[in-house]
This record gives C-alpha cells, sequence and structure tokens, in this order.
C-alpha cells in the first residue's frame, strides 16, 4: 500500500529522478525488483533491525544481499554516541568501514547512506535534568557533528547522512560543513522524519531545505502510519489510506522543494 501511494504521488508530479522508495530484503523483496524495474531510486538497509550496536543482517555474507538487488543506495541505521561506550563505538566503526569499502570499490555496488541516531547516555540527561528537548537542542547538534567526525577519521564515507531533525539553521550548517570537510564536496545530508508528528516534520524540512548540502529527506511513519492503522481497524478502504499517504508525501515533497528553490534563486 504504501508503495502504492509512492507511485501515485510521482503520477501526480513527485519528481520521479528525485524520488525514492526504502523497504528491507525481507519484506520487500518484490518492491525492490519492480522499483528498480521502473527506473526509481531505492533504497535497501543493512543492519539487523532492533539493536543497540550495528551488526549486518546477513553477517559477512552481507555482499551477497547487496549484489541480488543492487539498490541505488544500501542504508545502515547506527546508534552512536561520541560520549558512550568507546569500545562499542569502535567495534560498529570497524564493520561500518568495511561496508563502506565495499560500496565504493566498484560504482555498481551503489551508494552509501548512513542514517546516523545518537541516543542520550544516562549522565547527559542527569545533566539536563532529564530534559528531552533541551537535549536535542543544546547537545545533540554537537554530539552528531562529533559522531561523524570520528566516523569519518574512522574510514567510515558516506555518499548520504541521514539526520535527525535540527530546529536550528545554524545547527544545519554545521552538520553540512562536517559532512562534507576535506574534499568531500559531493556528500548530501538528508533529514529524517523520526516519527515525529506531521508539524514537527514540516518545520525540520522547512528549516534543512534552506540550508545547502541538505537535498531530500527520508519521512516514514509520519507519512504512512495513522492512514494503516485505520486501515487495519476496518474504518477505511484500502484505496484511501493509498491516497492519503500519497498526499502527505506529496505535501512533504512541495514543502522541501519550495523551500529550497527560494533558496537557491
Amino acid at each position: 500500500m504504501i508503495y502504492d501511494a509512492f507511485c501515485s504521488a510521482i503520477r501526480a508530479g513527485v519528481p520521479e529522478a528525485k524520488a525514492g522508495i526504502l523497504v528491507d530484503e525481507q519484506f520487500g523483496a518484490a518492491i525492490l525488483r519492480d522499483a528498480a524495474s521502473e527506473g526509481y531510486i531505492t533504497c535497501c538497509p543493512a543492519e539487523k533491525s532492533g539493536q543497540n550496536e550495528f551488526d549486518f543482517e546477513y553477517g559477512l555474507d552481507f555482499a551477497d544481499h547487496i549484489n541480488a538487488f543492487r539498490p541505488t543506495f544500501c542504508k545502515v541505521l547506527v546508534r552512536y554516541n561520541p560520549e558512550g561506550d568507546a569500545e562499542v563505538n569502535r567495534r560498529q566503526a570497524t564493520r561500518l568501514k568495511r561496508l563502506s569499502e565495499y560500496l565504493h570499490s566498484e560504482p555498481s555496488r551503489g551508494k552509501f547512506m548512513f542514517e546516523l541516531l545518537v541516543p542520550a547516555e544516562k549522565s547527559q540527561m542527569d545533566r539536563l535534568k532529564g530534559d528531552r528537548k533541551k537535549y536535542d537542542l543544546e547537545l545533540r547538534p554537537r554530539l552528531m557533528a562529533e559522531a561523524m567526525e570520528e566516523l569519518q577519521d574512522a574510514g567510515v564515507e558516506p555518499d548520504v547522512w541521514k539526520i535527525e531533525g535540527l530546529e536550528r539553521q545554524d545547527d544545519c550548517k554545521r552538520i553540512v560543513a562536517v559532512a562534507r570537510t576535506n574534499g568531500r564536496d559531493s556528500v548530501g545530508c538528508i533529514i529524517l522524519g523520526r516519527g515525529e508528528d506531521d508539524t514537527k516534520v514540516r518545520e525540520w524540512l522547512a528549516t534543512a531545505a534552506t540550508v545547502p548540502g541538505f537535498i531530500g529527506f527520508a519521512v516514514g511513519r509520519t507519512s504512512f502510519w495513522e492512514p494503516l492503522v485505520e486501515w487495519r481497524s476496518n474504518k477505511i478502504t484500502r484505496a484511501q489510506p493509498v491516497d492519503e499517504i500519497a498526499e502527505r508525501y506529496r505535501q512533504f515533497v512541495q514543502i522541501f522543494e519550495t523551500r529550497n528553490e527560494a533558496v537557491s534563486v
């Protein structure tokens, strides 16, 4: 249903060359193949889901699975706090470097998308007296930049950084500066939705779109969760969530494209 909505949004005018579908191999193999056959951008995750420490879903066989689908982007989700467990961070960086080198060794293997989450350490929240909003506004942007620098120094070289939403334009500029440091001029950043409500996601998109280097967004649950829950509860027909998801996606695209074009002019 989400894929049907994606295709509907493209037919309604979302730029096909900029639109992509992210789905895993286990549940979305048919969608990945169909999207590739239609010429759409595809993105497939490589991480083992639901773990605090990054590891490959298919262990050292990760390359075989990438080759089987050849997505436009191979995506990893990584929880990395530079003030967290140093040994865990080191192990993660070692695995991620292996993937980075594999993807960049041949262009046909696709590009590398890195979804960076920086979960707060208990000591950090204690310093902020448990104030999550204060962490997101005052501490997380710095930690994100430091995490990116550490990973780059460890040999991890994403083509696109998938970034948690930022409230301030200056923080977006800081993240782009780190992403593109030392000749990495072609690296881009995109904003992720993090399951936030529609209002907050729109704010993040509008802020990021005004900063050169932020090239798009990846918003999932905010687009599709409520319509799918309504359908599963037999409150609406199948066609309705497809239309609603497509319209939400189209509106997010319009917000980002409008603000981005205004800055580019």
